[in-house]
């Protein structure tokens, strides 16, 4: 089966035409393109309408497939929580998870849309173990704008759901893998996702990306935006180039993205004591920084890789960028 993954970013919209179904997808186009209005999920009218219509001239302009489109929604828009509960059946649990949404999701219960997933249940006779709940809840009101904006270009999307389970799905993790911390860098976002024995335990989300990155240049480098942009990608934070100047400007807004990571993995170590953290999985656009990895290690002290989501994937991958395609590639792989 084949199938269109579209995937909204506030600096870029990514796409992937290509077969579903497990890891052995194969990729027949790709597209990535910038973002006209800087906003992923727009809330007025004015910036919708200029989303929709550039969204519908690209289908058009591109030829690219109506049928089977996939989208993802940030997790800006997005309330995800894992509670630990008693052991309960589907039915018993389809009856509490309103209430439990009430306790843990900030969104009024007439205006939520919610999704939940049991990711472990006790066996019998293990009634000591708690059973972990991943819920997902959004406004109703920002799903339905979202949808009508494609239905309104002719579009009817087969499926929706939030960045972070496409990503870690692109990932393939199995009980087997080393406990990791996935770093998804956007452009105005950096989410973050701790998978422990193949399940994912914990979600945070800091609202600074990649733009933090390029601002910092803009304002001590006396850059424009785009000469911004291309040196951020271009040196990162590599003393190389420019006596070094670059990462000196860069340095301190790295380093409060990575204290972000170091936060989360603190916390990690504190809510399970003996299972640290073993290893960083860098993944979005702007973990492509020059020089980050090794930054990241060396403040982390853990092993730091970057996400390589067409590695098990074949036909027409794209060469450049590949980490921002994350998303897209786990909503292909979707079965």
């Amino acid at each position: 089966m084949s199938a269109l993954a579209f995937d909204i970013g506030t600096y870029a919209i990514k796409a992937l035409a290509g077969t579903t179904g497990s890891s052995k997808i194969t990729i027949e186009r790709s597209l990535e393109v910038a973002n006209p209005v800087g906003i992923a999920v727009p809330t007025d009218d004015v910036t919708t309408n200029k989303l929709q219509e550039y969204i519908g001239a690209l289908f058009n302009d591109q030829k690219l497939p109506r049928m089977d489109v996939r989208l993802s929604l940030p997790e800006t828009v997005v309330s995800t929580k894992i509670i630990s509960i008693p052991s309960l059946s589907d039915a018993e649990l389809a009856s509490a998870i309103g209430w439990q949404a009430e306790q843990h999701i900030p969104i009024p219960s007439d205006d939520l849309s919610l999704e939940y997933s049991v990711l472990f249940r006790p066996k019998r006779g293990e009634s000591s173990q708690l059973m972990r709940v991943l819920m997902v809840g959004t406004r109703k009101e920002a799903v339905q704008k979202y949808v009508d904006m494609f239905a309104n270009i002719g579009v009817e999307p087969t499926i929706l759901e939030t960045q972070a389970l496409s990503v870690l799905r692109s990932l393939e993790f199995t009980p087997q893998d080393a406990t990791s911390l996935v770093v998804v860098m956007g452009a105005s976002t950096m989410d973050m996702f701790v998978v422990h024995q193949g399940e994912l335990i914990f979600v945070f989300t800091h609202l600074n990306g990649g733009n933090l990155l390029t601002k910092t240049l803009e304002r001590t480098a006396q850059l424009d935006a785009q000469q911004a942009e291309e040196y951020k990608r271009a040196y990162g934070i590599d003393e190389s180039h420019f006596e070094g100047k670059i990462r000196t400007m860069l340095l301190p807004s790295v380093k409060l993205l990575v204290s972000e990571m170091q936060k989360a993995i603190q916390f990690f170590a504190q809510q399970y004591p003996g299972t640290p953290i073993q290893r960083v999985l860098l993944s979005g656009g702007a973990s492509q920084l020059p020089d980050l990895v090794e930054y990241v290690a060396q403040t982390t002290g853990v092993e730091v890789l970057t996400a390589a989501p067409f590695s098990q994937a074949k036909g027409e991958i794209p060469t450049a960028n590949q980490p921002a395609y994350s998303v897209c590639v786990g909503l292909l792989m979707r079965e």
